[in-house]
């Protein structure tokens, strides 16, 4: 976005969204705050709570971290792709294509949808600190933000590596105009640390109660900084690897000792995305909540990924492919893994002859025909931490300890053991190291979730993930040209209205 928009998005992004903290409804019920003046806005906790569940609406954006963000991430990873390059003037193939220009338009959109976000929590953050309040009320709204602006921010850097850190609400132009410049992104990881160090240092309860779900929690910021640690051991250059290794592993064993279950295997995969279970499963840690049956806040991604003729997904009738996915993902899946049968599905349809994701699933009355689905965003969830505690400790040389945190997975799935299948000649072809099987299990659990692209760029190096993707069948890739993947590709381009605002501060990606 440039200065003038960025500077107007932000006086607007300041009243944006206002919502009542009660219930899941009422966390999705918008009311227009849009009369009160910026300065005088702050005046009791209510508006508080408001301010909050704005930041929480910006984050359900399809152009930040809504379920439409798959464009972004799924898209750029060898799971799904496109059998159109034609359709908005091609912008959306660019991204699965690895030809993605900096003016294409979905690029600049999903830029300034995350910093609204940003700025938004930092709204918030100023805020709180404006109104009289319980001490204690007052650090938990200010957790929430901080965990808020830290997970947009891990979103940021990983796309663009360095970019602009903004901490401060930016109510002027001058404001705006001072912080555009990129950080080094050690700098950004630092301050995504510190604001998630921070929110642990609440009164935050372990997990949200089920009428709160899709706020943060004491699990939901254990497993991000988790994550965030694993992902600086294994990306970031001058990172002490050993240190963020052992980080890693403390966050990750405290989020799963907060776990209200006792064993994985006793909820059925199928659970986990059952849209009438999605306030109760105990896998889910942080998810960004819709509603179903509402045509504002409703969910359309069972609908929109759905293929002609099939009613598997929803009861809209479906006149396209729906979103198509690589044949390359659908041949790894193992012989009797559950998640196959769950989450794709081969359609023969003349019109379509491809596989489509079947993962999220609403066909009740409530959604209709319409498609208002239910179905939750799900940003975190236990399974993703076990198998990062498998890959903490694959990494550590604990391999032991590694494959009792897979075999975990690998046994709701209903599969054998790690060092039973590594006794048969495909999955030894397929997982030659333990470090592979982990990222295969990772591929089978969390398709069609954001989790394949970064964790992509965290098993192998630039070089390793060239010769990676090149080594894969064409064929398996729609239309998309994988011989188009090169270094340039780790990161997306800045935006090119970002770019031609200072050319020294903004300055470009190699190789855009």
């Amino acid at each position: 976005m440039t200065l003038y928009s960025r500077h107007k998005l932000m006086i607007a992004a300041a009243l944006t969204a206002v919502f009542s903290l009660s219930s899941c409804d009422d966390f999705l019920t918008e009311s227009n705050p849009n009369k009160i003046p910026v300065e005088s806005y702050f005046q009791s906790e209510t508006d508080m709570a408001k301010a909050l569940n704005g930041s929480y609406v910006a984050l359900r954006n399809k152009y930040c971290m809504g379920e439409g963000s798959t464009l972004f991430t799924e898209e750029r990873s060898d799971n799904t792709g496109r059998l159109d390059n034609q359709s908005s003037a091609g912008e959306p193939f660019q991204f699965t294509n690895f030809a993605i220009l900096p003016s294409n338009t979905y690029l600049k959109s999903y830029w300034t949808g995350l910093y609204k976000a940003v700025n938004d929590c930092n709204y918030t953050i100023m805020g709180a600190e404006k109104v009289n309040m319980d001490a204690a009320t007052k650090k938990n709204y200010i957790a929430e933000a901080k965990f808020l602006r830290a997970l947009v921010y891990f979103e940021i850097v990983r796309k663009w590596g360095d970019a602009p850190l903004v901490t401060d609400y930016c109510p002027t132009f001058n404001d705006v105009k001072a912080n555009t410049m990129r950080q080094p992104k050690a700098n950004i990881y630092n301050q995504i640390v510190a604001d998630l160090t921070d929110a642990l240092d609440s009164s935050l309860p372990n997990r949200q109660p089920e009428g709160n779900r899709g706020h943060a929690d004491k699990a939901s910021i254990t497993a991000l900084l988790g994550k965030v640690y694993l992902t600086m051991a294994a990306t970031l250059a001058d990172a002490n690897t050993a240190d963020c290794l052992a980080k890693a592993k403390t966050y990750l064993t405290q989020c799963y000792d907060m776990r209200t279950f006792d064993n994985l295997q006793d909820i059925p995969y199928a659970d986990v995305f059952d849209v009438a279970k999605k306030s109760t499963c105990p896998e889910i840690i942080f998810q960004i909540v819709y509603k179903q049956g509402d045509k504002d806040y409703h969910s359309s991604i069972a609908a929109d990924n759905q293929s002609v003729g099939e009613t598997v997904n929803s009861q809209v009738k479906s006149k396209g492919i729906g979103t198509f996915v690589n044949p390359d993902l659908v041949n790894e899946y193992e012989e009797g893994d559950v998640r196959k049968e769950w989450s794709v599905k081969y359609n023969s349809n003349s019109a379509a002859k491809s596989w489509f994701i079947t993962k999220f699933r609403d066909t009740s009355d409530a959604a209709g025909s319409l498609g208002y689905g239910g179905n939750d965003w799900i940003i975190l969830r236990y399974a993703d931490v076990i198998l990062m505690l498998a890959e903490v400790n694959a990494r550590q040389g604990n391999d032991v300890e590694a494959i009792k945190w897979l075999d975990i997975v690998r046994q709701r799935a209903g599969l054998e053991g790690y060092e039973t299948s590594m006794s048969d000649n495909v999955y030894r072809t397929l997982c030659p190291t333990l470090m592979r099987a982990i990222l295969h299990e990772r591929r089978s659990e969390l398709a069609f979730e954001n989790q394949r692209w970064y964790d992509l760029l965290r098993f192998f190096s630039t070089e390793e993930l060239k010769t990676y993707i090149h080594s894969k069948k064409s064929a398996d890739y729609g239309i998309s040209d994988i011989n188009n993947f090169g270094d340039k590709d780790i990161y997306f381009p800045i935006p090119y209205d970002e770019w031609k605002l200072d050319n020294e501060k903004m300055y470009q990606n190699p190789g855009y």
